[in-house]
């Protein structure tokens, strides 16, 4: 092997291998590039005056779940970003995240948070390994979260006041643990919503710092007691402060924009309606909502 190659094999080994190990396809630089040159556009359009795109039809997935990565940039195109730092409770592995794609693509700060050890000591060594990561990896902190430590977890490891994301996914106590955020004050909040609800209930499960999901009826290993409606969390966001702009394509996962930071008011406020019109969510009330609709729901 030539001198050259001997080099860029070994280049390859030590960037590309830790990522293949683990099984997540490494971001390429044109897959960054490309993103950078769709946030300039919507920029551009944004600054301009010109025709916003739908936010249903400019979803992509780079690290997320399923379409929220393209959403996330899409709306910090059109309302900037202010410090590029995010939170994330409930991160898994921090590989299919909605935070993930922001901080290796572009540069973001952030605090990632999940109860599973072993979840989040693999999640650590990916972003220490990652050749767009391992300079300033994001802080990743096992913690089993609940209302009377979410600000102070926040706050010790060094995130306060206002950041650009928060994002909320624990299949839990989720309305209840945004209700007592203080600590920080996103611009943008992401979280994921109970569909088998439906548009008109306004309901959560009740707060327990040990709630455990898994212990009531499930779905194909989904579960169907916990979280709160899509009405439950916007009616927590319009007294944060926040509007409601769009939901991921699924129809699980729920966009709000402070209103004061969208100050030429770009993203035009739905309604909750607007977020249930796929067919899985109908079967899924259908189906799934008769097995959890006797227990302890609270109306908020």
């Amino acid at each position: 092997m030539f001198p050259l190659k001997r080099l860029a094999h070994r280049i390859r080994n030590f960037l590309i291998a830790p990522l293949l190990e683990q099984n997540v396809p490494p971001m390429q630089p044109s897959d960054a590039v490309a993103q950078l040159q769709l946030m300039l556009t919507y920029r551009t359009l944004a600054q301009s005056g010109g025709k916003l795109p739908h936010l249903s039809d400019i979803g992509f997935k780079a690290f997320s779940q399923a379409d929220e990565d393209g959403i996330l940039l899409f709306i910090f195109s059109v309302i900037g970003v202010k410090n590029k730092k995010t939170v994330e409770i409930c991160a898994g592995d921090g590989l299919e995240c909605n935070t993930a794609n922001l901080i290796i693509n572009h540069g973001w700060s952030g605090l990632l948070v999940d109860g599973n050890e072993a979840l989040v000591k693999q999640g650590r060594e990916f972003y220490a390994r990652n050749p767009q990561t391992y300079v300033c990896p994001p802080k990743f902190i096992h913690s089993w979260v609940t209302r009377d430590n979410v600000n102070r977890l926040i706050r010790d490891n060094g995130f306060e006041d206002e950041i650009d994301l928060f994002s909320l996914d624990m299949d839990g106590v989720d309305y209840w643990i945004w209700d007592a955020l203080d600590a920080i004050n996103p611009r943008v909040v992401v979280v994921e919503y109970h569909n088998i609800l439906g548009p008109d209930l306004s309901w959560t499960v009740p707060y327990r710092d040990d709630f455990n999901a898994y212990k009531y009826p499930t779905t194909q290993g989904m579960p169907n007691y916990c979280g709160a409606s899509l009405t439950a969390f916007t009616k927590l966001a319009n007294r944060r402060g926040y509007k409601l702009v769009g939901c991921n394509r699924y129809g699980y996962n729920a966009f709000f924009v402070r209103k004061d930071a969208d100050e030429k008011d770009l993203l035009s406020e739905i309604s909750v309606a607007e977020c249930f019109a796929l067919p899985n969510m109908l079967t899924a009330m259908k189906e799934r909502f008769p097995l959890v609709q006797d227990l302890p729901w609270i109306e908020v």
